[in-house]
């Protein structure tokens, strides 16, 4: 992997790019704010391989995002040629009605600095823009929300984002370290099977200094702080021209 293409990539110095807290907190916002999270080559029928060199190509080279698999994927392999210690984990993720996904719904990062641990997350969404300590009961709060991470059953932990109405759990997952090539078939369901959510829609969403910008099919939302902005997409070559316009990215790329 071309590392300085890839600090390039996400507008950060070489020099910035130190294994100590504060240079993970800055590659994880810069990512953040430079890679978004999509599912557009599961509506192109472009098949996703889990393999970092195919991850660079798209996301460094064609500057692309990607989902989990891909954005994690290849960001451990950023962090690991930066000098951090990480490992790969299996997550399961919230359905939102008290139940969770199968193992290997979801890949995230544990980084090891000195005696402590942090969740790291680039591959979520809109999730927590700084790694998340690994200190259950204690709250963490950061430009995307107030986060708290409580143990759960079997040695996992579960990841709650504060809400208006409490809290929501995310998702829970264990701390065993994992291979790339066992997240290979939940990788396959989520291109190819109608139960998973990425193969309904296409999606495209990127953090920015003061929100975020979300393109669906149907609308294009944008929200500043309390604001939110939503345009309805009347049809397919309108949704190209938004993806083009606000997330550079063209369907031949």
């Amino acid at each position: 992997m071309e590392t300085g293409k890839y600090l390039e990539r996400i507008g950060v110095a070489a020099a910035e790019a130190q294994p100590d807290l504060e240079g993970l907190r800055l590659l994880q916002r810069r990512h953040l704010l430079s890679v978004p999270f999509e599912n557009l080559d599961i509506h192109w029928s472009r098949p996703i391989v889990l393999e970092a060199e195919k991850f660079f190509a798209k996301i460094v080279g064609d500057r692309r995002g990607g989902f989990c698999y891909e954005l994690n994927g290849l960001f451990n392999e950023l962090l690991r040629a930066t000098g951090f210690r990480t490992r790969l984990v299996s997550a399961r993720v919230s359905d939102g009605r008290g139940g969770f996904g199968p193992e290997f719904d979801h890949l995230a990062i544990i980084v090891t600095i000195g005696e402590r641990e942090f969740l790291t997350d680039v591959g979520f969404g809109d999730f927590a823009a700084e790694p998340l300590a690994l200190v259950p009961d204690i709250e963490q709060e950061d430009v995307n929300g107030v986060f708290l991470l409580r143990r759960a059953e079997y040695g996992t932990l579960e990841v709650l984002k504060k809400t208006g109405e409490g809290s929501a759990i995310e998702y829970a997952f264990g701390l065993n370290g994992r291979d790339l090539s066992e997240f290979a078939g939940m990788c396959e369901f989520h291109q190819t099977s109608p139960e998973s959510h990425f193969t309904r829609g296409k999606l495209c969403s990127i953090m920015t200094g003061d929100g975020r910008k979300t393109l669906t099919e149907n609308k294009f939302i944008v929200s500043r702080g309390e604001s939110r902005i939503e345009s309805e997409i009347d049809s397919p070559e309108q949704f190209d021209e938004i993806l083009f316009r606000e997330f550079q990215i063209a369907r031949d790329s």
